[in-house]
């Protein structure tokens, strides 16, 4: 078990001509070493070290691997339960935290300065230098990757410093953007990769200049090319109920493209850090930290979910021993040993998927269902189901697929072992009855709730995907804290919507903070809803 209260120290690491941001991440930049390795600016250009070593910290960064108590804060004690896919069996700082709405802004400043540091800073870093040295494929790679973790930061506060960064005005303030303005930038940001990339990847000869840095494709541009598309479509998706046409227009693009997107498991976005452990499995196995969430118990249960031995241990626990047995969220825990013994994380390796042939293949369904021009798909019925063979294929189950997407299982009902206060019965408001069948007589809501069902189950252990599409949604169905500690601000039985502004950012660029609040369009707190969030 980490102590959260001995967290005080944040780690920047020393990357080569990388420029990071100190504290605050938006106005104040310091230079590290330029030449930590005793080499000349000519010996980095040789290997193009110069442009790609700061590439497996971005994508390391993105999903943060290491020192794991980083990613504790950054990700695990936010979006991993917000998600409804775990839950804490620790009573950090009395019981009063995150997992009960009582938020802790000196761990979620994580999710903002982390990001800055190890992925914004090092990849305007790349682009400038590239932009100026003449290496159009090195600014591409880091274009995508500021989008993949910036969009993510944005989904988590709503607006960010995107366009303006390192711009500083004259009153030392640093100007965000609305979170419409970021999500423009980002499709602005694709359309500049796919053009500087199109050459390379359309060469039958490309060098692959970035294989020794790249994490996930070994430097193929064709994979690349398809991921800039699956990201589009992901971004087009999510911003459908705010900007309809915008959302048509982009997807549609991405859908078209001659490249194509990630459809097969070969072509799955997953950083393979190749000696670093999922920081997910350190805190779940090694400290205990982290257990199953009780929806994916209900879920993977009640559907006798071939996946459920893959994500998540049996129960060790004497009461329980040898079943799968999760916690609900915001519960109370007496102390940090009670349900200690639940079901694990399974041990994840040394990759994180990030985005996925299966994932794709429900935002196409999606995508079908809203009536857009979706090449490759004859019915919203055949993308829903290839979202699942994919997803079953990823984890090594596919021979489940003709019997699970047949089944006419419901979610079961939840049974805390320790204190029925949090259990949740059969018939309840708050239990789904979707099954995994495709049901062509339902409604378009239904259908969506099968849709974004089996894409949640499928995104795990992405959770910051997976609590912001329950967020833009409603589904699946999550069940509510038991223990509701924001003094009102979220009403009872609803959900948190986003996470408080970095408290770096108010104290340290207290002018760019009151404009982002203003952009915000709501009062700076967890029950605001994000832009693309329409009810």
């Amino acid at each position: 078990m980490k102590p959260i209260d001995k967290y005080c120290n944040r780690f920047i690491p020393a990357i080569a001509l990388v420029c990071v941001l100190a504290t605050g991440c938006t106005k104040r930049f310091e230079s590290i070493n330029t030449d930590p390795y005793g080499l000349s600016e000519q010996d980095l250009k040789g290997d193009f070290a110069l442009y790609g070593a700061p590439f497996s910290q971005m994508q390391l960064g993105v999903h943060l691997f290491a020192p794991e108590w980083q990613y504790q804060l950054m990700q695990n004690l936010n979006a991993d339960i917000f998600s409804g896919y775990m839950m804490t069996p620790t009573p950090f700082a009395n019981n009063v935290n995150n997992s009960s709405y009582a938020m802790m802004d000196g761990w979620n400043n994580n999710i903002w300065t982390l990001a800055y540091d190890n992925v914004m800073s090092p990849a305007q870093a790349v682009i400038d230098r590239a932009k100026k040295d003449g290496y159009p494929n090195f600014e591409a790679w880091a274009l995508v990757l500021k989008v993949l973790s910036l969009h993510r930061v944005s989904d988590v506060f709503g607006p960010v410093v995107y366009t303006n960064f390192g711009k500083i005005n004259s009153d030392g303030s640093v100007s965000y953007d609305s979170q419409q303005e970021a999500y423009n930038a980002f499709f602005k940001d694709l359309d500049d990769a796919q053009a500087k990339l199109k050459p390379y990847a359309l060469s039958a000869d490309s060098s692959k200049k970035f294989k020794n840095f790249d994490l996930s494709y070994a430097g193929d541009y064709t994979k690349w090319m398809k991921l800039i598309n699956a990201l589009r479509l992901r971004l087009a998706i999510r911003i459908v109920g705010a900007d309809v046409a915008k959302a048509k227009t982009e997807g549609e693009k991405a859908l078209s493209n001659e490249f194509g997107l990630i459809e097969t498991n070969e072509d799955d976005y997953v950083i393979n850090s190749k000696t670093l452990n999922n920081p997910i499995s350190v805190i779940s196995n090694s400290w205990g930290d982290i257990k199953m969430g009780a929806p994916m118990e209900s879920y993977l249960k009640g559907y006798n979910d071939p996946r459920l031995s893959k994500y998540f241990t049996p129960a060790i626990d004497p009461a329980v021993a040898g079943q799968y047995k999760g916690i609900r969220n915001g519960i109370d825990l007496p102390n940090d040993q009670l349900y200690r013994k639940l079901s694990s994380v399974a041990n994840l390796g040394t990759r994180m998927p990030m985005l996925t042939s299966a994932e794709v293949w429900f935002l196409k369904a999606e995508a079908k269902l809203r009536g857009w021009t979706v090449p490759g798909a004859a019915t919203v019925q055949e993308a829903y189901e290839k979202g699942i063979q994919r997803s079953l294929a990823q984890w090594g189950v596919e021979g489940s697929f003709d019997a699970y997407k047949n089944s006419l299982a419901q979610p079961a009902p939840y049974t805390d072992p320790f204190n029925a206060v949090n259990n949740v019965a059969a018939g309840s408001p708050i239990l789904s009855t979707v099954s995994p069948k495709w049901n062509e007589g339902g409604s378009t809501a239904q259908k969506m709730e099968q849709i974004l069902t089996q894409k949640w189950i499928a995104l795990f252990p992405e959770s910051q995907e997976a609590w912001t599409e329950f967020r833009r949604t409603g589904y699946p169905k999550l069940f509510p804290v038991v223990i509701n500690n924001s003094n009102g601000v979220v009403p009872a039985g609803q959900f948190i919507k986003r996470i408080n502004f970095a408290i770096s950012e108010k104290e340290t660029n207290k002018a760019g903070y009151q404009g982002a609040v203003q952009k915000l369009g709501g009062t700076d707190n967890i029950n605001t809803r994000l832009w693309w969030d329409k009810p």
